[in-house]
């Protein structure tokens, strides 16, 4: 709890840091700065503070969304080419398990009409 509480106060001292470095504007009789009117300052500055923290923290759950969309795609794109690897080598041992059988039945048929030919003699 001390640990928050010393945190919002570093947040509003910085925050009333930079605004009374960045603007530098007289201050009239009537708006004198009363213990109200600081309060009033570091509440609207860590409001500010706040504001841009979840600006910044949408701004990077945006950006993580995107990567992680961004890796599914590359994850589906590299699925299909695997895919598509896997189709074209079964597609080639087919093709050479299917030459490799004509061979086979061609050899058998010449051998079967060398035998014929061998008994007609």
């Amino acid at each position: 709890m001390k640990k928050q509480i010393l945190s919002l106060a570093l947040i509003a001292l910085l925050g009333f840091t930079a605004q009374s470095c960045g603007d530098k504007k007289e201050t009239k009789p009537e708006e004198e700065l009363t213990l109200g009117n600081k309060v009033d300052t570091l509440t609207n500055d860590i409001e500010e503070v706040k504001d841009s923290a979840v600006v910044k923290a949408e701004n990077a759950a945006a950006k993580a969304k995107e990567a992680s969309e961004n890796a599914v795609q590359d994850a589906k794109d590299a699925t299909k080419k695997a895919a598509e690897d896997v189709k074209d080598a079964t597609k080639k041992g087919a093709d050479k398990v299917e030459a490799a059988a004509k061979a086979a039945k061609d050899g058998t048929v010449k051998t079967a009409k060398d035998v014929n030919e061998a008994l007609k003699k």
